[in-house]
């Protein structure tokens, strides 16, 4: 009797390992087609920065805005032991609530639904038509666009979008992958689309379906949640589930075994 109730606290405190490799489909040589990118297209409160180069330097300050930070440091011969110094950066633009920036010399330009790369081809096109310049550089980098990730993973939080092809494996690796206690077959990815929130579902163990997912390339303001496995929620309940835990079980058999000696005791 004791051993049985051993081997059911044994069953009862491990926790099942079946879920918790990544990608159990995939065998080496296999070759999967991976959906189409879906590029990252530019919305309201975004913001850029947008860089032009020209061969002659008093362009690039006229469409180049520049902020200056101040910084305090240093020592000066005025006796105070502080001193003050700047440095610039380009300055950023947000794009507004109707999807426009107001561009220097410009003026105002739609740029929402567009890509990094066909903003910067419609400011160098439209440099060049209102002979502005005539062999301008354009460079376009994102400023603020991030991803949620909550749940079971080592560092809950926003992620930095920081490259082109930001994938959900991506994500969660900035986030320090998920906890032992992560479900990786059921998490969920929830996306804007046309002013209503969608909610897809992911699963880690399936890297076929995985790559052939929407929201396997995200989009800015993405949320993706983990949710915990049903150790965690159990251990979570200080008194609802008494009766599952280790503890609970092994008060059980030292009980069980008292009875059975005090049986045995009595039966002689």
């Amino acid at each position: 009797m004791l051993g049985g109730i051993m081997a059911c606290i044994a069953m009862t405190s491990c926790t099942s390992t079946k879920q918790v490799a990544y990608f159990q489909d995939l065998n080496p040589g296999d070759q999967n087609a991976i959906i189409a990118e879906s590029p990252i297209r530019l919305q309201p409160n975004d913001k850029v920065t947008i860089i032009v180069s020209t061969s002659d330097g008093r362009l690039n300050s006229l469409f180049n805005l520049a902020v200056s930070r101040s910084t305090i440091g240093g020592s000066s011969s005025s006796g105070s032991g502080m001193s003050s110094t700047s440095n610039e950066s380009t300055a950023a633009f947000t794009i507004d609530s109707h999807g426009d920036i107001n561009f220097p010399v410009l003026g105002k330009l739609h740029v929402a639904g567009m890509t990094r790369e066909e903003l910067a081809e419609y400011v160098r096109r439209e440099l060049i038509s209102r002979d502005l310049a005539k062999n301008p550089i354009v460079t376009v980098e994102y400023l603020n666009l991030t991803v949620t990730v909550l749940g079971e993973v080592g560092r809950a939080g926003r992620q930095v979008i920081n490259k082109e092809g930001y994938t959900i494996l991506d994500a969660i690796g900035q986030a320090g992958d998920l906890t032992i206690y992560g479900q990786r077959d059921n998490i969920k990815v929830l996306r804007e689309e046309n002013g209503m929130q969608k909610v897809y579902m992911v699963n880690l163990n399936d890297g076929k379906k995985l790559i052939q997912s929407p929201v396997y390339f995200l989009r800015q303001n993405d949320v993706i949640y983990v949710e915990p496995n049903n150790t965690k929620k159990r251990n979570s309940t200080p008194n609802g589930n008494t009766a599952l835990t280790p503890a609970f079980w092994i008060s059980l058999a030292s009980f069980v075994a008292s009875m059975s000696v005090l049986i045995v005791n009595q039966t002689k």
